[in-house]
């Protein structure tokens, strides 16, 4: 139980921590997508452990992962503007270069989100497999786009 609290208690500080992050650096756009891929990271990291079985699956969590995937879907591309390639960035320039490829990486990962949420009702996934199912081809579309799109760590 203590592992679930952790997990939804997790999920819920990495989205208010975006809200206040984006607000705070809304005039730095380098800044802001930096604070919408840390809530992915958060909640890449939640979806993941629960489908790998390191965290207890809890459909109000899995729920929140699908959630901050959305929501970062549907906002992550407006901050790439002309002269946002420079500075302390993980972007490759293929970002600026292709852009048309980036806005397609960017649509696959908004589309899969989207069946996501559609997928995960009310409540959330039923059971671990329903969030794997839902979850999984999110974290293909993230993936997919880093492959191109983003410095190496």
């Amino acid at each position: 139980m203590r592992i679930i609290r952790k997990a939804a208690a997790v999920s819920l500080i990495a989205g208010l921590g975006l809200a206040a992050t984006v607000a705070y650096a809304a005039e730095d756009p380098i800044k802001t997508r930096q604070a919408i891929m840390s809530s992915v990271g958060a909640a890449a990291g939640l979806g993941g452990g629960m489908m790998k079985g390191e965290i207890d699956y809890v459909p109000a969590a899995g729920k929140a992962a699908i959630a901050t995937m959305r929501a970062a879907s549907l906002a992550y591309g407006d901050y790439f503007p002309a002269g946002s390639d420079q500075g302390d960035t993980a972007a490759l320039p293929a970002v600026w270069e292709d852009r048309a490829g980036f806005d397609e990486k960017l649509a696959d990962f908004a589309a899969a989100a989207e069946k996501a949420v559609e997928a995960s009702g009310k409540e959330g996934p039923a059971d671990v497999e329903a969030f794997k199912a839902a979850f999984g081809p999110v974290l293909q579309a993230c993936k997919a786009c880093h492959e191109t799109y983003r410095k190496s760590n």
